[in-house]
């Protein structure tokens, strides 16, 4: 990486580090190098490898082509440091704001399968050359990367709102599982995508996903054993029990369709009935 590309990385990680609303310091503990090295990173001074660039993205819920392309949203000052996004209400679903190439991409890669995908598939169903392409993505990897970030970004924000809108530990968790089993439905082709292709990432990505998505389900074990703590949840194996609730939403992509007899509204609510029995739930005494 030579100076100049160095200085522009660095301006762009600045300005999306900025629009997120974090501080150097915290942005730099969340990706373990010193907020020195960081500031480094930001003037241009210290090449940006790619690992790096994913790390930062992860760290700030975006994906790495919104870091490229200096899209990253500004968030809404709170007074508090850090703030979290800003998002709408975690039971409505609209399109994801996917560029022309991850569009083309998804639709690649859910046809032929990541190793079955060519720079050269990807741009001829999105209109653009291939070199335009790598202007925004060195590797295929990347896009399969940038693809599964954004994923997840979109389900993490989901889930910490449906925990949030409840007061007690059994309603987060049935919150917890509606949102999981209208997200695997609503978004039920990159649901697939992710367990279908989460192989074909390199090591460190790989162990990137698995991070998030274990911090998803160690969200429902929190409340599985705070409603078993109050006595409200008494299945023998508490943690055996959310995974297996984990699971049967995680599954929905492989069978649910959108023209089947239940809506994702519908499924979810029979879902959060089908939870609470597999965790043999006592409701208070009147």
């Amino acid at each position: 990486m030579d100076d100049s590309t160095a200085r522009s990385a660095g301006v762009r990680v600045r300005r999306a580090r900025e629009a997120a609303g974090v501080s150097l310091r915290s942005l730099a503990a969340s990706i373990g190098v010193s907020p020195a090295t960081l500031s480094q990173v930001e003037n241009g001074r210290t090449g940006l490898r790619v690992d790096r660039l994913e790390a930062i993205a992860a760290a700030l819920g975006v994906g790495v082509t919104q870091i490229i392309e200096g899209t990253v949203p500004r968030r809404v000052a709170t007074g508090a440091p850090d703030a979290a996004v800003v998002h709408g209400d975690w039971r409505q679903y609209g399109p994801l704001d996917f560029s022309p190439i991850l569009l083309a991409a998804v639709e690649e890669f859910l046809a032929v399968g990541y190793h079955g995908t060519t720079m050269r598939r990807i741009s001829t169903r999105c209109g653009m050359s291939v070199p335009g392409i790598y202007n925004y993505y060195p590797s295929k990897q990347l896009i399969l990367v940038d693809i599964l970030d954004r994923t997840m970004a979109d389900l993490e924000w989901r889930a910490a709102a449906a925990a949030a809108s409840e007061d007690d530990a059994v309603g987060k968790f049935c919150a917890l599982v509606e949102n999981l089993a209208l997200y695997h439905t609503h978004r039920r082709r990159l649901g697939f995508l992710g367990s279908s292709e989460v192989r074909a990432l390199e090591p460190s990505n790989q162990r990137n996903v698995s991070r998030r998505r274990n911090r998803q389900q160690a969200l429902v074990d929190e409340q599985v054993h705070a409603a078993g703590a109050l006595g409200h949840f008494r299945p023998p194996h508490p943690d055996d029990a959310a995974r297996a609730v984990v699971t049967m939403c995680t599954a929905l992509p492989t069978w649910w369709q959108p023209d089947g007899r239940l809506t994702p509204e519908q499924l979810a609510a029979e879902y959060v009935d089908y939870a609470l029995g597999i965790m043999r739930y006592q409701p208070p005494a009147s």
